[in-house]
């Protein structure tokens, strides 16, 4: 298996040195370099093009938030895992917003799951922490059982529910496209109609909907 290529974004030079150590132990990656604020991990990112940007959210010039949009936009095959201290549903939505595909939080993260998170992206698209998967199990929990959008999914064709579990999965229009040989315009077609039919707006909507459903496995 080729080794995970790593690009490090945190405003703090410990959290940077931080990561490099535990990493430096991982013989499956390799750390091609880091990043002090949002504008230069959009130039490194776009310059270095590593397989995973590991992105903190509070980062002077452009938040993590906006870095990770702005990378996701100029090459969609680089993924984004967010690690920050923000316990906040807000900011995790936002992040898949953005594109990312995978949340830690700082506080509860090991060496060891940093390690199974870089790979579980690389792998299937998608890594969420139990503490962060909680907030999308409290969410629907929180929804009261009616005929909307739970029942939609019987309205999908087979193609579209395929589509849909790769979208919530984090895989991009391309990588998509590549797997079932279609086209990545093709992708984007079933796209607009998945969300149209189900009445969903985002990405983030998407994953929310494919937990609700059951389709999408957070471990």
């Amino acid at each position: 298996m080729p080794e995970i290529r790593v690009l490090i974004a945190d405003d703090h030079a410990i959290v940077r040195d931080g990561i490099r150590s535990i990493l430096g132990d991982d013989a499956g990656v390799v750390i091609v370099g880091d990043a002090r604020d949002g504008h230069e991990a959009v130039a490194k990112a776009k310059a270095l093009r590593p397989d995973i940007v590991i992105m903190d959210i509070s980062m002077p010039g452009l938040t993590g938030i906006e870095a990770t949009r702005a990378i996701r936009a100029a090459d969609p095959a680089i993924q984004v895992l967010g690690l920050t201290v923000h316990e906040s549903y807000e900011y995790f939505l936002s992040m898949l917003q953005a594109g990312a595909a995978g949340y830690l939080l700082k506080k509860d993260a090991t060496s060891a799951e940093l390690s199974t998170a870089l790979r579980a992206v690389r792998d299937f698209g998608v890594y969420l922490h139990p503490g962060v998967a909680k907030w999308l199990v409290q969410d629907y929990l929180a929804q009261r059982p009616g005929a909307g959008n739970r029942r939609a999914v019987d309205v999908l064709t087979p193609r579209e529910n395929e589509i849909l579990l790769l979208i919530a999965e984090g895989h991009s229009n391309a990588a998509i496209a590549e797997m079932l040989d279609i086209s990545a315009a093709t992708v984007q077609t079933h796209r607009s109609r998945i969300l149209q039919k189900l009445d969903l707006h985002s990405r983030a909507d998407l994953v929310k909907y494919a937990v609700r459903r059951g389709l999408l496995d957070l471990s």
